[in-house]
């Protein structure tokens, strides 16, 4: 994604700190991208004041005018017949202006919010894996949301409120010292810009208290949906209490925030109030006391009076109308702290399409850290030919699961390379490289979707006798047959409807389906019986036939037949060879093979045994 179009501005380095300009900044050309209608609802937002001071105006000589005594003959001559229909098209006009703008200016806010959205949506999916396990998904959703919707807030608040209601100041004023004294300017100015200035201080002072309850909104929003993400294991546990309780931490500190705010409040629109009385009380004694002079007539007075309503209505919202922009910059400034998000893993400026030929795969010296204080790999070497299958053994935490994660890209090596057919993995573009693999993981998540759009996500656009197949091919169609909606069966929130060895048979359709060039199996079968496993392990050994294959496993006897075993401890690899090699060699990886073996007939010498296999028959059944 290209991040430096006129449609996409340049964003800051991530970690600095962003003010309310560099946020205006960045938003400003995603709504230039309409100039035109940006132009044209500024024009009608001019207008539509220039009319509104008109009504005024109109009034003062309607009601000079009609300065006739009672029985007047003189009243019905007089009748100021155009003045009236003047009137009424100045307030019509006021109205149509306003809408006229409005309907301009809605296309460029809810493209220039949609644009935004997606860009970040782009983003983080293209922010590295490091950044995605450090997230708190409730607190950043909230973000977004409140972001988008704070986009929309300031354009409708600026354009529709304070930049009309600046234009209408001018105006007013403009005429008050052409037309009157030089009291009626000073007076009017002088309370706006004590206004102005007394809302903008308040306001700054309350804007911490904003910020606060932002960011414990969304820490009660991440505990709450951490909670029910996991909502077994809250009940496995018997921790509805206790998760009620930290949710329940986050909204009393949140109402703390939110009392002081509202007590902020009330500060605020106090001092607005007693200002605005002031100055419209000393301007309207000035304006009788010119009518009693007989400087003024009684339309000055109207006019005057009109004038003061027009302005300080709108001034009465200015305090709710700057903390709304403040807050929605606020918004705005945390959405695009997202965008600001260093792209740890990104394409190089000349990264190519990969050219697979056989899809030889090779770890050269690969060293990797996902912290610089804990390394996991150390000088990692081998090869994969192409169209054989590597396997990697290892116990928990040796860095199996890491050389999948490095191959899929998700993390560069710190150093050393990895290359498909002679080709670095950082000069090749990760779309193309992540076509070329599949794999089947060991924790399954799902969509919470149908099992039809699960497997179909493997090649999307796929037709139905595809999935179906790919389903047959991974031992699923005929469970998924039994279902009362079949294939349009939903899996609910991260597959959770499903068994976890349902899960892995999706898993595997889903890859298959997608038919890579190159495999993996993270402990493909873990979540599978015996009975099963074998004849998915057969349907493998099919499916990765003259494709590069790397296996990562936990029980030796799947993978007993690899071309090429690789025993990792600690991040090394201290063994490699064929399982007879290795067996001969009488090393680490014998020691494994001889404990499972050892635990296998255990099991089935064990009392138990018969009933386990009665269940494991039922599960395959079924």
């Amino acid at each position: 994604m290209r991040r430096n179009s006129p449609s996409q501005p340049t964003m800051p380095a991530s970690g600095q700190p962003r003010n309310d300009w560099a946020t205006l900044k960045t938003l400003f050309p995603y709504l230039w991208v309409y100039k035109w209608r940006v132009m044209l609802a500024l024009l009608c937002l001019v207008g539509a004041k220039m009319a509104n001071v008109g009504v005024p105006l109109v009034l003062k000589k309607l009601v000079d005018a009609m300065s006739i005594g009672p029985g007047n003959p003189k009243a019905l001559l007089v009748l100021p017949l155009a003045l009236l229909i003047a009137y009424g098209v100045l307030r019509m006009s006021t109205s149509l202006f306003t809408e006229l703008r409005e309907f301009m200016f809605a296309r460029v806010t809810q493209r220039a919010v949609r644009t935004i959205a997606l860009q970040v949506f782009r983003h983080l999916h293209s922010l590295s894996l490091r950044f995605h396990l450090n997230r708190q998904t409730g607190g950043m959703t909230r973000d977004i949301e409140r972001g988008t919707r704070g986009i929309s807030s300031l354009v409708s608040y600026t354009l529709f409120s304070i930049l009309p209601t600046l234009v209408e100041i001018a105006l007013v004023i403009g005429y008050l010292v052409l037309h009157y004294d030089i009291w009626f300017t000073v007076i009017t100015a002088g309370a706006l810009v004590l206004y102005i200035a007394f809302t903008i201080s308040v306001t700054e002072w309350r804007t911490h208290f904003r910020r606060t309850m932002n960011d414990l909104d969304s820490q009660a929003s991440t505990k709450a949906i951490d909670s029910l993400i996991n909502y077994e294991t809250v009940k496995y546990f018997g921790n509805e209490e206790y998760e009620a309780r930290r949710y329940d931490e986050g909204l009393k500190r949140y109402e703390t925030a939110a009392v002081k705010s509202q007590t902020s409040l009330s500060v605020l629109n106090t001092g607005q109030a007693t200002i605005i009385a002031s100055a419209v009380s000393l301007i309207l004694w000035r304006a009788t006391q010119g009518v009693i002079d007989g400087k003024m007539t009684l339309g000055d007075l109207v006019l005057v009076n009109a004038f003061m309503i027009q302005l300080y209505i709108p001034l009465g919202f200015l305090g709710v109308l700057y903390r709304e922009i403040k807050q929605s910059l606020a918004d705005m400034e945390r959405l695009f702290t997202l965008l600001d998000q260093n792209r740890e893993v990104a394409d190089g400026a000349h990264a190519q399409p990969l050219a697979a030929r056989g899809a030889e795969v090779k770890f050269s010296n690969v060293e990797f850290s996902y912290e610089s204080n804990r390394q996991i790999l150390f000088g990692v070497d081998f090869t994969i030919p192409a169209g054989t299958t590597t396997a990697v053994v290892g116990h928990s935490g040796s860095g199996k699961s890491t050389l999948s994660r490095l191959l899929f890209r998700f993390y560069d090596v710190n150093s050393g390379r990895i290359t498909i057919d002679g080709q670095d993995l950082r000069d090749i573009t990760q779309a193309s490289l992540r076509a070329s693999i599949g794999i089947v993981p060991q924790d399954t998540v799902l969509f919470n979707d149908t099992i039809e759009y699960n497997i179909a996500y493997g090649k999307p656009g796929a037709t139905k006798d595809e999935i179906i197949a790919a389903a047959r091919a991974a031992y699923i169609h005929d469970f998924i047959e039994t279902l009362p909606d079949g294939y349009a069966t939903m899996v609910g929130e991260r597959g959770l409807k499903l068994s976890g060895g349902e899960k892995q048979r999706v898993a595997i359709a889903r890859t298959v389906l997608k038919d890579p060039a190159i495999l993996i199996f993270d402990e493909a079968t873990s979540a599978l019986d015996s009975k099963s496993e074998q004849a998915i392990q057969a349907q493998l050994k099919e499916i990765a036939k003259n494709r590069t294959t790397l296996v990562i496993a936990h029980r030796l006897s799947t993978i007993s037949d690899a071309q090429q075993i690789l025993v990792l401890e600690h991040g090394r690899i201290v063994e490699r060879g064929t399982h007879t090699q290795l067996l001969v060699a009488d090393g680490a990886y014998a020691q494994m093979w001889a404990r499972q073996q050892a635990k296998q007939e255990e099991a089935a010498n064990s009392p138990e045994a018969g009933e386990l296999d009665a269940d494991a028959e039922l599960r395959s059944a079924a």
